[in-house]
């Protein structure tokens, strides 16, 4: 059997990992271990090695042994050692090609591929990001964070730092009740509440695990990634018209074995524009008097620029409303926490679907958060962020009246994105030409149920929130340009 590194009492250096096979003179097991180390990649150039007695005392060696490997990998070229710097891969221990792993910067750089578009090797690169989901990463308030993160971490109790709550931590469900309440017009307890790690696995948890089953109507517009996820549950997707009331929700009474229908009321996905007053009120007696459940879809509830706020519809009904929301568009995606408002009749079926111990939302996370909103940086945070993007809205607007002026962009009342409405049959070719730019954005097929029978306008679905600000204005501009019609200036 191969020895192995074993934790030792050593308290300096870092871990390295070698097998040495059994038998033979043991510094020409360590000498022939980093060898193979380097030449496989697993050891890249510059990379530092621990010191002699920190990797003797690891793999229980003689110091002299250890120190003798390194001396004759240094002497062959394999390893340099310098005064004050130690001892490290030389930067000529080339990998031999093909033997390399990927790394995660080339990974990065290739960029994740949109709905409405393939980001294959051979297309070009992208150079403006105009793909709607994302907020402006630069703009994470880093500051505030970390002020809440110490003292969040400081006032935990040790009960904390132990397994977690499958419901979420009570300080964080207790900030969310308050703010929900006061924010989006939620009405309920900290104990209704249960935290998650987004939408996405807030539909694994109802759908995945049985506690909701379907048919599930939906809009007829929506993101195909959550209707690929309820398939794969085996939950079948039924389209409801839209119009520029949001849903058609009286097309509910006739779907007889509908007991649940998603929604995203206050600015429909991705067409924008709320749920009607008359069809919110609709749907709730719908769900009264079917026994059945409304999910509602909060996702950007935060921002709206030109109109009165909209109260969530689970205000009308605690007990028929499911209420999903996260932080994924006000803070960041990187912070993987949401929640779900439960009807009081689900908590248990969730929290048996969840299991005994938290899995997916990190603690110290949510206590982070718990501070950030009860000491006010998340209101802040947001009245900053909705001024922002309101500024780049009316650039958007602006920029396409002056150079695109067939183009009307609709659904800017609320949210992080536009659709621009195109002439007939020229969806497709509007994606092809801003790609030929290296515009990055989807087209509104992308996101039409394939069952739906609504017309089919054809638009694109541009986002104005990815972008930093040193970037946004040179996209417009690419954005125009790919947009301008046939003559213009």
């Amino acid at each position: 059997m191969p020895e192995s590194w074993v934790n030792s009492a050593e308290r300096t250096g870092s871990d390295l990992h070698l097998e040495l096979p059994a038998g033979g003179s043991r510094r020409a097991a360590v000498s022939a271990a980093l060898r193979d180390a380097v030449r496989s990649g697993r050891l890249t150039p510059g990379t530092r090695l621990p010191p002699y007695r920190s990797l003797a005392a690891d793999l229980g060696l003689a110091r002299n042994t250890v120190a003798d490997a390194y001396a004759e990998l240094v002497a062959e070229g394999w390893l340099t050692a310098r005064q004050g710097s130690g001892t490290r891969v030389a930067g000529r221990a080339a990998v031999p090609a093909g033997t390399a792993r990927t790394t995660g910067a080339a990974t990065a750089a290739a960029g994740p591929a949109g709905p409405g578009r393939t980001m294959g090797e051979a297309g070009p690169p992208v150079r403006h990001d105009l793909r709607q989901g994302s907020p402006d990463a630069s703009s994470f308030p880093r500051t505030a964070w970390l002020a809440s993160a110490r003292r969040a971490l400081n006032a935990a109790p040790h009960s904390a730092y132990g397994p977690g709550d499958p419901r979420g931590r009570i300080e964080l469900r207790t900030a969310l009740a308050a703010y929900l309440a006061r924010a989006r017009g939620v009405h309920t307890s900290p104990e209704h509440i249960v935290i998650c790690s987004g939408f996405a696995h807030a539909l694994r948890l109802l759908f995945g695990d049985r506690v909701l089953r379907g048919p599930l109507a939906v809009e007829s517009y929506g993101l195909g990634f959550h209707r690929s996820l309820l398939e794969a549950a085996g939950t079948p997707t039924v389209p409801l018209a839209l119009d520029q009331d949001g849903a058609r929700t009286e097309e509910l009474a006739d779907r007889p074995g509908v007991r649940a229908v998603l929604l995203t009321p206050a600015h429909q996905f991705p067409t924008g524009g709320p749920l009607h007053a008359r069809r919110r009120a609709a749907v709730v007696d719908w769900a009264r008097a079917r026994g059945a459940l409304v999910l509602e879809d909060d996702y950007d509830g935060e921002f709206r620029y030109d109109r009165e706020p909209v109260g969530a519809v689970q205000g009308l009904d605690p007990d028929h409303v499911l209420y999903c929301g996260s932080v994924s568009k006000s803070l960041s995606p990187a912070v993987r926490l949401g929640w779900m408002v439960l009807p009081p009749h689900l908590v248990g079926a969730v929290l048996a679907a969840k299991g005994e111990r938290e899995a997916w939302a990190s603690v110290l996370d949510q206590l982070t958060l718990a501070d950030f909103i009860a000491s006010g940086a998340y209101d802040r945070h947001v009245r900053r962020m909705r001024q922002r993007y309101r500024r780049r809205r009316d650039r958007l607007v602006t920029a396409l009246a002056a150079h695109a002026p067939h183009l009307v962009p609709t659904g800017i009342a609320a949210g992080l994105h536009a659709v621009l409405r195109l002439p007939p049959g020229t969806e497709a070719s509007a994606v092809r030409a801003a790609g030929r730019r290296g515009i990055a954005l989807d087209g509104l097929a992308a996101f039409r149920h394939p069952a739906a029978t609504m017309p089919a306008p054809d638009g694109l679905v541009v986002g104005y929130a990815t972008p930093p600000d040193h970037a946004y204005g040179p996209a417009l501009e690419a954005l125009c340009a790919a947009l301008r019609p046939a003559g213009g200036r």
